[in-house]
Parts: structure tokens; C-alpha cells; sequence
């Protein structure tokens, strides 16, 4: 039982890592990227790929151990939509992790940051918030049961 609350409260508070996280990078991504401005933007895009982590391991961790028979979550259809849209998360993901990973290198090698479209990422941005935002509305529904098969 205390392995299950563990599990849950680490995967809830890894939201506010997560949501804060994508929401400060969207903001790093509307201001001049300047030296201040890249500190700005990879450490949020570190926080939120921290995010990405726990919420995996702890929703891992969550099916396995979190309590509830793990049949719960194959026969739930809202748990499938929440992959999914974690998926769309990831898949959107893709392009500006590897430029940031690249910024990364760039900067430890004292050369500039790669060049991107800076207004695409703020859009992939703004749908990442959407799309996490919608995934706790639909676990809220799959915690209770409510598209069991």
C-alpha cells in the first residue's frame, strides 16, 4: 500500500514538473535566444525531459505496483487513449529534442546553436500543454473505471 500511494503521489507531482516545465520552455521560446534567453530554454526543456522519466517510470511502476491488478489498466480503454496521447506527446517531441541535444553539444564546444524554426516549436509547444493537460483529464476518468472492456 505505501508502494502504491508512493507511486501515485510521485506520478501527480511529476504533472507540476512536467506542465511547468513545457510552459517555461514556451515562454523561453517567445523571447530573444540570446545567451540568457538558451540558458532559459534548456533548462526548462531539462526539467520537462525529467518529467518525461518519472512519468514513465512511475506509471510503470504504477501498473506493476501501484495496487490495482494490472488487468485494470489492459481492459481500460482510457488508459490506451492516455498512451496514445503520451505517444502524440512524444512524437511531437521528436524534432525539438534533437535540436536541443544539439544545442547542448553546440554550446559545451563554445559553437553556436543550431539554427530552427522557432515559431513551429512554440506551435508543437502549445499542443504538447494542450495534449498534457487533456491527459489528466482522461485519467481522472480511467482512475474511476469509466471505459472498462
Amino acid at each position: 500500500m505505501a508502494a502504491a500511494a508512493l507511486l501515485s503521489a510521485i506520478h501527480v507531482l511529476t504533472l507540476a514538473l512536467g506542465l511547468g516545465a513545457i510552459v517555461a520552455r514556451g515562454r523561453a521560446l517567445s523571447r530573444p535566444l540570446d545567451e540568457a534567453g538558451w540558458t532559459r530554454l534548456l533548462a526548462a526543456d531539462n526539467a520537462w525531459g525529467a518529467a518525461a522519466a518519472l512519468w514513465i517510470a512511475s506509471g510503470v511502476g504504477r501498473v506493476f505496483f501501484g495496487g490495482r491488478d494490472p488487468d485494470f489498466y489492459w481492459h481500460n480503454g482510457l488508459f490506451w487513449l492516455k498512451l496514445t496521447l503520451f505517444g502524440l506527446v512524444f512524437s511531437l517531441e521528436v524534432w525539438p529534442m534533437t535540436t536541443f541535444i544539439g544545442a547542448r553539444r553546440a554550446r559545451q564546444q563554445g559553437l553556436p546553436p543550431p539554427r530552427f524554426p522557432v515559431e513551429l516549436y512554440r506551435r508543437l509547444n502549445v499542443i504538447e500543454v494542450a495534449v498534457v493537460v487533456i491527459i489528466v483529464f482522461v485519467a481522472a476518468f480511467m482512475a474511476r473505471a469509466a471505459w472498462m472492456f
